[in-house]
């Protein structure tokens, strides 16, 4: 993980507007289902950046929020904006909309790879990322088999808060998985949408407290145990990637064949955007 000793890094304009689009793609993440804002964020290489910066953000502000600043814009803007537009996508082409998606993140995952062996990889590293993947498996296939509705209150809304910033600490942890077999995720994002202080309150409350209480607990793991850590992450990602694949879809020729270009699609955009962001690193 960055120093937060490490010179402070200028944003050309070029690498904002990059930074603005992963962040709105997070933030796409972060809303529709099955997806993961967290797992997101990892594939962008924002995610060690962003921890570093929650855990402490008064000693890492003139190294980070340059960069972040403009990820966050992209995050509102896709978590309140493009993500009602992509939900309509994903309520008319649920199937095809959710493969880009398993496209994206695939295409992303040998530069994932790279970057987790950067301190270099032990058996310790492998044990950590099966044993990650096992564990998501394990807690997505349960929560699938549960069908729990609570009645929504403060206290719950407190709750989804609490889901939603795990959904970006915890890689994986995708907040609509987590809510939808209580019944809140429908009511969640509805008040979100509609600007409702009674949900939006309490939401943003659990979220802050989760923030305060996880980050820097996460960030002292990535300083200390570099290639455990981010193993265990890419096993999480592989877990929650292939838990939202729509396999029912796949038996049908025609929704298969569509399914299939929509994951190849999405891989060609990943490694196309992995090599203009190399190009952009490179140029500062």
């Amino acid at each position: 993980m960055q120093s937060s000793q490490q010179k402070r890094k200028t944003v050309n304009p070029l690498s904002a507007f990059l930074l603005i689009f992963q962040g709105a793609l997070v933030g796409v993440g972060a809303v529709l289902p099955g997806i993961s804002g967290g797992v997101l964020s990892v594939i962008f290489g924002i995610y060690k950046p962003l921890m570093e910066f929650l855990s402490n953000p008064g000693k890492t502000f003139k190294i980070h929020f340059p960069r972040l600043f403009p990820f966050f814009c992209g995050y509102i803007l896709g978590f309140l904006g493009i993500a009602n537009v992509l939900s309509f996508f994903l309520e008319k082409y649920p199937d095809p909309s959710v493969c880009v998606f398993i496209g994206l993140i695939t295409g992303m995952l040998p530069s994932l790879f790279r970057e987790a062996g950067e301190q270099g990889r032990s058996k310790g590293s492998y044990i950590s990322m099966i044993l990650c993947m096992c564990v998501i498996f394990a807690l997505l296939i349960g929560l699938h088999m549960t069908s729990i509705e609570v009645s929504p209150n403060f206290f719950w809304y407190l709750f989804c808060g609490f889901c939603l910033a795990l959904s970006l600490i915890a890689p994986g942890m995708s907040f609509s998985t987590l809510l939808m077999p209580l019944g809140l995720y429908t009511p969640f994002v509805d008040g979100i949408g509609h600007f409702n202080l009674n949900i939006l309150v309490p939401g943003a409350v659990g979220a802050v407290i989760t923030v305060i209480c996880l980050a820097k607990t996460v960030n002292v793991l990535f300083h200390k145990y570099y290639s455990f850590a981010f193993h265990g992450i890419i096993g999480i990602v592989i877990a929650a990637t292939v838990m939202i694949v729509p396999v029912r879809s796949f038996s049908a020729p025609g929704s298969a064949v569509l399914n299939a270009f929509c994951i190849l699609a999405g891989i060609g955009a990943a490694l196309a955007l992995d090599k203009f962001n190399s190009q952009v690193k490179a140029k500062q």
